[in-house]
C-alpha cells in the first residue's frame, strides 16, 4: 500500500493585503512604544522628566494601527496626535531621541525646552503637535484638510479624539464644520472608558462614540482597539473614502487606559481587577504577538529580535540626549510670540 504523507500546512492569508515584513515593522513599532515608555518612567521616578508623564499602555495598538494606514511617501498624509498617541508620531517619523529630550526639555529638544510631552510638530514628516485644549484640535485638523480639499490634492487628515474630549464644545463644532464641506478627515474616536476619572456613563447617554457623530452625518465604524490589524483595516477604509471625496469618516476604538491620567495620578477611582483583567486578558501586544505566532507570519526569534534592536536602539538614545542642557533662560523667550527686541520697539512707537 502506497504510504500517505500529511498536507503541508499554509499560513492563513496574511489580512489587508499587508506583507510580512509589514507585520513586523507593525510589530517593531507597538514595542517601541511600550519600551520607550517604560524608559520614560523610570526617567520621571529619578526626576529627570519635566512636568508630567502620560502614558499609552494598553492602548499602542490603536496608535500604531491607524497611523500604520496613512500615505507617508509623496503625497503625504497628516496627523494630530493626542497625549496617548506616542505610537502615531513614531509610525510617522518621530525619533526616540527626540521624544526623550522633549520630556526632559533639553536645549535640543524639539521645542527648545518651551513645551514639554509630545507637544510638538514636524510638517516634514506629517504630525502638528496638539494643544491641551483636546477638543480643539478637531477643528485646526478639518483646517488642514480643507488646505487639501481647497489646493485639490490626494491627501487626507487624521485627529484622535477621546471620550472626554468629545464632550467639549469645539468638538462639535468642529465635526460638524467638517461634515458640511466634506472634507478629508478621518477622526479616531478613542473609548477609553475614563475622561479622567469620570466614565463615560456620567459624560453620555449613548453606548458608542460612533453614535454621537452619526448626528452630523458622519458614517462611523465601531472596532476592537486592541486588534491592531482590525483599526489598521478599518482605517485604510476611512482614509481611502476621504481621498476619493466622500468627506469625513469616523472610526470608534474600543480601548481601555490602563494607566492613570498621568504617572502622577494613583487611579484610586479604578476597580483593581478591571485593570488585571484588561492587562491578563486584552494586551495588544499580547494578542498581536500571539496572532503572527499562531498564524505562522512570524518565528518567536523573529520577535526576539526586534525586541531586542528596539532595546538598543532606546537604550542607545538615552545615553545621547540624558546629559544634555538645559535651555539657557535667555532662550526663553524668543520665537514664542516675537522676539524682546521687536515688541521693545513697538511698544515706544505706541502700537
Amino acid at each position: 500500500m502506497a504510504s500517505r504523507t500529511a498536507p503541508a500546512t499554509q499560513s492563513p492569508p496574511i489580512p489587508a493585503g499587508l506583507s510580512r515584513d509589514q507585520l513586523l515593522e507593525i510589530y517593531r513599532y507597538l514595542r517601541l512604544t511600550r519600551t520607550l515608555e517604560e524608559r520614560l518612567t523610570a526617567l520621571y521616578r529619578q526626576s529627570k522628566v519635566v512636568g508630567g508623564l502620560f502614558r499609552s499602555l494598553g492602548q499602542e495598538g490603536e496608535s500604531v494601527g491607524s497611523a500604520y494606514a496613512l500615505d507617508r511617501g509623496r503625497n503625504r498624509d497628516f496627523l494630530s496626535p493626542l497625549i496617548r498617541n506616542l505610537g502615531s508620531m513614531l509610525v510617522m517619523g518621530a525619533e526616540p531621541v527626540q521624544i526623550l529630550r522633549q520630556y526632559m526639555a533639553k536645549a535640543e529638544s524639539p521645542t527648545r525646552g518651551r513645551e514639554l510631552n509630545i507637544h510638538f510638530g514636524d510638517l516634514e514628516r506629517g504630525y502638528l503637535g496638539q494643544i491641551s485644549h483636546l477638543g480643539d484640535m478637531i477643528p485646526v485638523m478639518a483646517g488642514v484638510a480643507l488646505t487639501f480639499k481647497l489646493r485639490a490634492e490626494p491627501r487626507v487628515a487624521l485627529v484622535y479624539i477621546g471620550d472626554g474630549g468629545m464632550s467639549t464644545g469645539t468638538f462639535h463644532e468642529g465635526i460638524n464644520f467638517a461634515a458640511v464641506q466634506r472634507l478629508p478627515l478621518v477622526l479616531i474616536a478613542e473609548y477609553n472608558c475614563w475622561a479622567y476619572s469620570t466614565p463615560p456613563a456620567k459624560q453620555f447617554a449613548t453606548a458608542h462614540l460612533a453614535d454621537r457623530v452619526r448626528g452630523y452625518g458622519v458614517p462611523a465604524v465601531t472596532v476592537d482597539g486592541n486588534d491592531v490589524l482590525a483599526v489598521y483595516e478599518a482605517t485604510r477604509l476611512a482614509v481611502e473614502r476621504a481621498r476619493r471625496g466622500k468627506g469625513v469618516h469616523a472610526v470608534e476604538v474600543k480601548t481601555y487606559r490602563r494607566k492613570g491620567h498621568a504617572e502622577h495620578d494613583d487611579q484610586h477611582y479604578v476597580p483593581k481587577e478591571e485593570l488585571e483583567r484588561w492587562a491578563r486578558e486584552n494586551d495588544p501586544i499580547d494578542r498581536y504577538s500571539k496572532r503572527l505566532l499562531d498564524s505562522g507570519w512570524a518565528e518567536q526569534a523573529d520577535l526576539k529580535d526586534i525586541d531586542e534592536r528596539v532595546r538598543a536602539g532606546v537604550d542607545a538614545a538615552t545615553d545621547a540626549c540624558v546629559d544634555e542642557p538645559a535651555p539657557e533662560p535667555e532662550s526663553a523667550l524668543p520665537a514664542v510670540y516675537a522676539s524682546p527686541a521687536t515688541a521693545e520697539r513697538l511698544w515706544f512707537r505706541g502700537l
